[in-house]
């Protein structure tokens, strides 16, 4: 029978079956709560004892007392930050995954689901622009992509400029850049070159100016650059800047996180076109390509350069590289800040293969075509106004006369109501309201009853 703990409980597996399958077939998924929902933390303190309690009634607890305590970011209602909105096919094969304890660490252990992730990399590799052979592995999230593909671009920029102190290598980037640039840079160590933008857009010009401006500039071994900011869904220059990198042997890097998935856009795919010059760019499927959390696609124009930088040594990893085959070192673990790992990138590979291409061109488009109509929407409205136009799937806009705590108020009264997560931000030091649209069960309805709701 061996441990109990690893013992099959065909009671709680039905359980279990029946919450997945109940919550698989919501249709459209709840918002549920949040913050905003009051958990009896006594009676969750009383879940944990020395013996254990009743799997079926743990199941219940979370169910009725914490599930509601979360926002449910793959709803079609769920419209702050940058949603999440897994394929169903998705979350089935994340399930599967789960349920095999499957490792995506190296291709000794798991190369089957090396073949498999590869397989989803190289597309999107290709569909960028990528040249052939490019490729490397999926990390958690954004955050851990660049801090990967910048630790990749200072280590090479070192490299190449021995004179130089290690230490004074700098990275060029912009004002409006990610927040995990900046601490990648942190973590680092490195210094950012950091350039004004051109109305929040990381121009060619812009970076030019500043080098001209600056006596270190032959220090500058990098330049990163956004294909769609969070905040504002904003594309950097990056035929300009990437050009400019390759004529000057720059590392270019794109954060293409959330708006990189603009390549499946048959309207906004050239605006990525420039992407074809990255020596590293991430995209995360967890966003706009419909995956599960928590999900990253990291990819190298010479992933030989990343795994020198980044593959971990140690006596009891020698075996990861010694084998025969011509794909043996191809270990995801040598492209990313982090050696073991779950096989992330399978859920996507999976939506991909069994939903089609056409099917994730048309979801992608439909996001921008909302943020197109919603647009329209707020300029033929008395009581509000843009404040830039819409770009991506990000429509940035204000109510007259709305005070910051109103803006608060507002957002919280739509979640309340279960009509729609929306919160507000901060645009040039002004509150304002933010759409940030990426299901594509997101219906006009929905958006005609958030923009009625900013009336009173």
């Amino acid at each position: 029978m061996g441990h109990q703990m690893f013992n099959y409980d065909e009671e709680l597996g039905e359980a279990v079956f029946a919450y997945c399958r109940e919550r698989l077939s919501m249709d459209p998924v709840p918002l549920d709560f949040g913050s905003a929902f009051d958990i009896d933390d006594e009676r969750i303190r009383e879940l944990i004892t020395r013996d254990g309690r009743d799997p079926v009634e743990v199941l219940e607890h979370f169910r009725h007392d914490l599930a509601p305590a979360v926002v449910s970011i793959d709803s079609p209602g769920f419209l702050a930050f940058i949603p999440n909105a897994p394929t169903k096919n998705s979350l089935l094969f994340d399930m599967v995954v789960a349920c095999s304890g499957l490792n995506g660490t190296s291709w000794l252990e798991s190369r089957g689901v090396v073949v498999a992730e590869n397989q989803a990399l190289s597309f999107l590799a290709e569909r960028a622009g990528m040249p052939a052979g490019a490729g490397g592995a999926f990390v958690s999230g954004g955050s851990i992509g660049n801090l990967s593909s910048l630790t990749v671009a200072r280590d090479v920029g070192r490299a190449k400029h021995p004179d130089l102190d290690p230490r004074s290598v700098r990275i060029a980037i912009s004002a409006d850049a990610h927040s995990s640039i900046g601490k990648a840079l942190h973590v680092l160590d490195v210094e950012p070159l950091l350039v004004t933008t051109d109305d929040h857009r990381f121009t060619l010009g812009a970076l030019e100016a500043a080098l001209a401006n600056d006596p270190h500039r032959e220090n500058v071994v990098a330049v990163v650059a956004t294909a769609g900011t969070t905040n504002a869904g904003i594309i950097d220059d990056l035929e300009g800047l990437g050009s400019y990198a390759r004529e000057h042997d720059l590392w270019f890097h794109v954060d293409g996180a959330y708006g990189g998935a603009a390549i499946f856009s048959p309207t906004h795919a050239p605006l990525m076109s420039g992407i074809r010059h990255a020596d590293s760019f991430i995209v995360d499927p967890h966003k706009w390509l419909f995956a599960p959390l928590d999900c990253c696609a990291l990819v190298y124009r010479q992933p030989s350069l990343a795994r020198k930088a980044l593959a971990q040594q140690a006596s009891y990893l020698d075996v990861l590289h010694e084998g025969d085959d011509d794909h043996y070192d191809w270990n995801p673990s040598d492209f990313g800040i982090q050696l073991s790992r779950r096989a992330r990138g399978l859920p996507f590979w999976f939506s991909l293969a069994t939903n089609g291409v056409a099917a994730y061109e048309s979801a992608v488009e439909r996001a921008i075509t909302l943020a197109g109509l919603t647009e329209t929407l707020i300029n033929e409205a008395d009581h509000l106004e843009m404040v830039r136009p819409s770009s991506l799937s990000v429509v940035l806009f204000r109510r007259r006369g709305w005070s910051p705590e109103r803006y608060n108020e507002w957002s919280k009264w739509l979640l309340h109501e279960q009509i729609a997560f929306v919160t507000p931000t901060k645009w040039e030091g002004e509150t304002v309201a933010r759409l940030a649209f990426l299901h594509p069960n997101t219906t006009e309805e929905m958006v005609h009853q958030i923009v009625d709701s900013m009336r009173d």
